[in-house]
């Protein structure tokens, strides 16, 4: 079953959006959360004010905008809305604009969404999905095509063997390595998590997977930590707000890109 199928509240898909500006995109998909009973129009407020606070690091992937705040009050349950929009919007990231697909994301806490996030960076990392996705022409043919890839994915997982890739000839303990990597948000649950989730296949492609302990944080606690860590992945919002931390910081502009985050991991370990 899929955990996105679930955590998309019922009602709370738009497929002809209209929106002028990045706010009134954030807004729209806020509203969809508010009608479902989701949040409050606080939390879409709160949504806003991030962006304001910190660019438009919420731009993750070409095209795609993954709209978040930290968990509050107005906050009732966790849920996802999903919102595409007839004419792309500006949000004034130097890559991945323009915008046509907003998903917003309300979370009681940090781990209930982990497995929907998942499966969400995982289907925006393949262009055949992510066609089909801007192509779909109803909720219930989108809650399909969801559970359609989740039992693909159900199906291949169990097939999966743990062999490493024969094509990839260097071994993880041959590089120096802390075993840690952070990725970076303004809030640590949301596009942090993306990051984190394209970084584990990766590395997993590599055979690298069980060395390396990939772990999603907020700018405060990353300022903190880094020193823990062998380097930081991050967008470039947010590498600006770092500053320095005593590692490298690395900024992916495609957070759902498996190219370059491995071509990431080869010039910072050197491989």
């Amino acid at each position: 079953m899929s955990t996105l199928n679930d955590l998309l509240a019922q009602g709370a898909v738009e497929l002809h959006g209209s929106a002028a500006t990045w706010e009134e995109a954030i807004s729209t998909a806020g509203n969809l959360l508010e009608r479902s009973g989701a949040i409050s129009s606080d939390y879409t407020t709160a949504m806003i004010q991030s962006v304001k606070e910190n660019g438009p690091y919420i731009v993750v992937a070409p095209g795609f905008a993954f709209a978040h705040a930290r968990p509050s009050e107005a906050v009732h349950r966790t849920a996802m809305s999903w919102l595409r929009v007839d004419s792309p919007v500006e949000f004034g990231h130097d890559s991945n604009d323009p915008v046509t697909l907003v998903v917003a994301l309300a979370a009681e806490d940090a781990s209930t969404h982990l497995a929907a996030m998942k499966e969400l960076a995982r289907l925006l990392g393949k262009p055949a999905i992510r066609q089909r996705l801007d192509s779909v022409t109803s909720e219930d043919e989108l809650r399909d095509l969801l559970e359609e890839q989740a039992r693909k994915k159900s199906v291949a997982s169990t097939a999966a063997t743990a062999s490493v890739d024969a094509h990839h000839d260097t071994a993880a303990d041959s590089v120096e390595s802390k075993g840690k990597v952070l990725t970076v948000c303004g809030n640590g649950l949301g596009t942090s998590l993306f990051l984190k989730n394209t970084l584990e296949q990766v590395l997993d492609e590599w055979g690298w997977g069980p060395l390396i302990n990939v772990e999603a944080t907020d700018t405060i606690s990353a300022k903190g930590r880094a020193k823990e860590a062998d380097f930081l992945l991050t967008s470039g919002e947010i590498a600006a707000t770092l500053g320095d931390v005593g590692v490298p910081v690395y900024v992916i502009k495609d957070f759902t890109s498996h190219i370059e985050v491995d071509a990431a991991l080869r010039e910072l370990y050197d491989v």
